[in-house]
């Protein structure tokens, strides 16, 4: 049981921020409190558990990267852009527009 509680964890956390990224529309930063609430309960939450499950696959494939050549944009991928995801946009907007 926690094994399956574990992977429907991570399933969600890989999926919910590239999802809100694609079906983002615009820069619009107005919010309601609803999506606020929303945001700041489970979005943010699941950012998080994405910028650290990013974190680790990244470090599990730096000796790859390196030598591919493309640790750099593997890092901005998997870890840069969740993490900007979660803690640079405004409260309740999809969007990184500033």
């Amino acid at each position: 049981d926690m094994y399956k509680i574990f992977a429907l964890i991570l399933f969600a956390t890989l999926c919910v921020p590239s999802t809100l990224l694609a079906a983002q529309d615009g820069c619009s930063t107005s919010a309601s409190p609803e999506k606020m609430a929303v945001d700041l309960v489970f979005i943010r939450p699941l950012g998080l558990a994405g910028t650290v499950a990013g974190s680790a696959v990244y470090v599990v494939s730096l000796p790859f990267t390196l030598l591919g050549g493309n640790a750099g944009e593997a890092g901005k991928k998997l870890v840069v852009e969740p993490a900007a995801y979660t803690f640079t946009r405004p409260l309740g907007s999809n969007s990184r527009c500033k």
